[in-house]
Order: structure tokens, then C-alpha cells, then sequence
């Protein structure tokens, strides 16, 4: 067993700047992404008035919508940013095109200052759904589907590890009397937190003000009214939207790939698909502490230096959690969160 090591002081992740990666990697919170893989090219020759001249909408296969000098138009996608059957262009990305006697054509992209990804789906390969962020709106609803803290703690997870804000939106409250208790654990750690009904308009104009003049994200489960926000945030802007199963209270995939929109006073929103489980990219069983804030300034006071927190002995978290200063639902999203990135270790020992 390691040595026992002094309490550490813990550091808060909260002013965040999403162009400022030198304060996010002081924090020790999330690592610069690359900007593409190897195979692109660099894209100097592009920027170097400094200024990009589009931004993706939604890549689509070897194709991607981009905005461009105030209009949306469809783009091909140079081969050197092609890989395989698809772009590695995200919703977000800053590019620059070019008009040849084809039509436009997505040449060249920024490096990145944040992003918000997950493992691709059956490779060992990084998807990134959403870049260039100022919020990642994690949406939750208090009933149909109902409040699920494991995904909340995934997504704040997944934020803070590209670098991104997180906002806890809890939909739907005109469905509940009593709030989840999870709401309240969420005010607890100091996150922004912002209750909502697309049927009433309560917090409505209190999420445009947030996300007022920026980019942001909208990320949850299925059903949980994403896409009914953007229209409740814009009602010039038409996403559709569908009811949720009376049989089982759960949605449906609304929308089947990221969309970026702008609505009025300058919002650009991501819309993306809802999913029942968010894999983690780029964050291993070691790091996860430092991704609970609670947890992070806790282990500074286990006996032992690479405590894990699940079963040393005089674990100052376990400790905390059986107090009461540490909320068992978070403590819990913990452990269910390493096993699983200690099982995809064991499974893909590649993988980062």
C-alpha cells in the first residue's frame, strides 16, 4: 500500500472562459484537444488573416450544412478532413470554405477550444458531437422520462473533461409538485442550475439570458424537451418535437444528428440526440475524483495517496458519505462511472 500524502488544496473548476485553455489545464481539469487527427492538414495557409468564413451546422456523411456570410448552404468536405464513410468536422467547428467550379467546399478547420465528445460507437475512435462552446445545457426532466442524476453526473463529467461549462436545466417542473432531491444537490455544488417549462414559460427567459450572445449545447436523455426549449427560446425557430410514450415515459429520438440554430439576440444553440447512456472519452479511473468536486477536496485527507474511495481503509470520502457532507446519489454516479471505465480499460487497453 502507497504511503499516506498530505491534503492537497482542492481546486474549483467556475470561471470559465472558453477560449482560455491555459486557466483550464492550470485547473487540472481537462487537456487540450487536438485539433484534428494527423491526417489533415495544417491550416495555416487558410488563416492566416486570422478570420475563419463558416461554421458547421451539422456534418453529414462526406458533406456538411455551414454557415456562411449570413446563409446556411451545403458543402462538400475536402478528402484531407474525410475519414472513412464521414467528416471529423463537428457541429461548432470554425472553417473556412471555398467556392471551386463544384460549389462550396469545407477546406480547412480551427483547432478547437473546447468540445464536448464520447467514445464512436462501436470503435475505439472519439466522437465529437458539439465545438468551440460557451455552456453544455445538461436538460433533465422532473418526470416522463424521469430525473436521472447517473446521466447528469456522466455529462458533468464529459463537460468539464472538453473544457466546457456545464448548466443543469431541469425541465418539465410543471409536471411535479415536490422537486427531486437531486435539484438541491446540484445547487449544493455551486452548479448554475435552472428550472423550466416550455408549457408555462417559467425559467425561460431566464435560460436566454444565460445563453444570451454565445454557443451552447443541449444535451440529455430522449424525451426530455430539448428540442421543445429551442422553440420555447425562439418561437421564429421550428424543431420538431414528439410526445412521449404513455406506456413506458420515454422519448423518442427527436432529433437524429447535431444541429446547430440561431435564434434571436445572437443564440446560437446545438441541438443533439438523446441518449440513454453517455460513454466518457479522454478519462480514467485515476482522474475521475477530479471530476467530483466534493470528492476531490475530500480525498486530501484518505490515509493513502491513490485511495480509489472504494474500499481502503480510513477513506476520508467514504467517511463524508456516510456523514452526510458527501450525497450518496453522487458518491454513488462515482463508483458506477469508474467501473465502467475500469472495465473499458480491461476490454481496450488502447483506448484513452
Amino acid at each position: 500500500m502507497s504511503k499516506p500524502f498530505k491534503r492537497n488544496k482542492p481546486v474549483r473548476k467556475r470561471n470559465w472562459d472558453a477560449n482560455d485553455w491555459d486557466t483550464a489545464s492550470r485547473q487540472g481539469r481537462s487537456k487540450r484537444p487536438d485539433s484534428a487527427p494527423e491526417s489533415v492538414r495544417p491550416a495555416d495557409d487558410y488563416f492566416s488573416d486570422g478570420r475563419t468564413n463558416g461554421v458547421v451546422v451539422s456534418p453529414y456523411g462526406v458533406l456538411a450544412f455551414a454557415l456562411c456570410d449570413g446563409s446556411e448552404c451545403l458543402c462538400r468536405v475536402d478528402e484531407s478532413l474525410v475519414d472513412g464513410k464521414s467528416s471529423v468536422l463537428a457541429s461548432g467547428d470554425r472553417v473556412f470554405i471555398e467556392v471551386d467550379d463544384r460549389g462550396p467546399v469545407v477546406r480547412a478547420v480551427r483547432p478547437r477550444a473546447n468540445k464536448l465528445s464520447r467514445p464512436a460507437i462501436g470503435s475505439d475512435r472519439e466522437q465529437v458531437f458539439a465545438a468551440n462552446i460557451n455552456h453544455a445545457v445538461i436538460v433533465a426532466s422532473v418526470a416522463r422520462p424521469a430525473f436521472n442524476p447517473g446521466l447528469i453526473d456522466r455529462y458533468l463529467v464529459a463537460a468539464q473533461a472538453g473544457g466546457v461549462e456545464p448548466i443543469v436545466c431541469v425541465n418539465k417542473v410543471d409536471l411535479a409538485g415536490p422537486l427531486p432531491d437531486g435539484v438541491g444537490m446540484y445547487r449544493e455544488l455551486a452548479l448554475k442550475v435552472v428550472l423550466t417549462s416550455c408549457e408555462t414559460g417559467e425559467g425561460i427567459d431566464e435560460l436566454r439570458s444565460i445563453l444570451q450572445a454565445g454557443t451552447s449545447v443541449l444535451v440529455g436523455h430522449s424525451g426530455v424537451g430539448k428540442s421543445s426549449l429551442i422553440n420555447a427560446l425562439d418561437p421564429n425557430v421550428t424543431v420538431h418535437t414528439q410526445e412521449i410514450s404513455d406506456s413506458t415515459n420515454k422519448g423518442r429520438h427527436t432529433t437524429s444528428a447535431s444541429r446547430l440554430y440561431e435564434l434571436t439576440g445572437g443564440i446560437r444553440i446545438i441541438d443533439t440526440p438523446g441518449i440513454k447512456q453517455l460513454g466518457l472519452w479522454g478519462v480514467s479511473p485515476a482522474e475521475l475524483n477530479y471530476y467530483f468536486d466534493e470528492i476531490a477536496e475530500t480525498s486530501g485527507l484518505c490515509k493513502f495517496r491513490d485511495c480509489t474511495h472504494t474500499h481502503e481503509p480510513r477513506c476520508a470520502v467514504r467517511d463524508a458519505v456516510e456523514s452526510g457532507r458527501i450525497a450518496r446519489a453522487r458518491y454513488e454516479s462515482y463508483l458506477r462511472i469508474r467501473a465502467s471505465l475500469e472495465e473499458g480499460e480491461r476490454s481496450n487497453p488502447q483506448s484513452p
